[in-house]
């Protein structure tokens, strides 16, 4: 069989990822639920972490899988992440895939911006992901030692590349998961873990709905006014389809936009 074959073979399987212990944070709603979804469809078991309980629990009751576990957390705090990571454990077993998705977008001009907003933003888009992939870390490692995939996923943004008035703090903590993934691409690659960034463009989900300034809501209006925003379900079949993939192979990053956007 050629290499191409086995590709092939490998991709066509109905459930690609049976066996897998998956871990998915921001579960609540929008891409995290989403992707809870495909996950789950591909034969995953998932935990579904978020700070909305009854929402995960809705969540939970809608897969309708007994491999799916539900935690209450709010990914800025180290305690109750370290929580997660025991009880996923005790769940499910060893976590080979993290899809770290939990963010926040609140938009702001620079002056008249809440700085308690931007605390907010790099507590949850950068700390939160750094310590989401960080409490797995072993996991990887010791999945990936014996040959097996291992995937660190990191949800960040368009943003990250490109400029958004009134976005700037978002942009740059964006940016910040962009340059991280890469960095930590070069450090556990080699190992076998791979740490890959899907980057969506509009999306028609719950971000940025709790921002506070007039001015980045109607920007955000503007934006879906303009442009046919994707599904959620469209990011979250990116990320079954990139970590599904063989292990020598390692999608790196995945920039998935409107086609109107360009």
């Amino acid at each position: 069989m050629s290499s191409t074959e086995a590709f092939s073979t490998t991709r066509a399987d109905d459930k690609p990822l049976t066996g897998r212990v998956a871990v998915v944070t921001g579960a609540t709603s929008g891409i995290g639920a989403a992707t809870a979804q495909s996950l789950v469809a591909a034969g995953a078991a998932v935990a579904v972490v978020g700070r909305r309980a009854e929402r995960l629990d809705e969540l939970a009751v809608l897969l309708d899988d007994d491999g799916v576990v539900p935690v209450a957390a709010d990914v800025s705090d180290p305690d109750a992440l370290t929580g997660v990571a025991e009880v996923v454990r005790a769940k499910l077993g060893r976590v080979d895939l993290v899809v770290a998705n939990a963010g926040q977008m609140l938009g702001a001009p620079w002056e008249d911006a809440d700085v308690a907003e931007w605390d907010r933003m790099i507590d949850v888009n950068v700390r939160g992901l750094l310590r989401t992939g960080r409490v797995f870390a072993d996991d990887l490692l010791a999945a990936a030692a014996e040959g097996l995939p291992a995937d660190l996923v990191h949800v960040g943004s368009v943003g990250g590349h490109l400029t958004f008035p009134n976005y700037g703090v978002y942009a740059a903590t964006k940016a910040a998961v962009a340059h991280l993934t890469r960095n930590l691409r070069a450090e556990l690659g080699p190992r076998g873990v791979r740490v890959k960034a899907v980057e969506p463009g509009l999306v028609a989900t719950e971000l940025g709905d709790d921002m506070a300034h007039d001015t980045g809501r109607e920007m955000l209006a503007g934006l879906h006014a303009q442009i046919a925003a994707l599904e959620p379900g469209d990011i979250a079949d990116a990320i079954a389809y990139a970590v599904a993939a063989p292990p020598r192979v390692n999608i790196a990053e995945l920039i998935v936009v409107p086609t109107a956007q360009g």
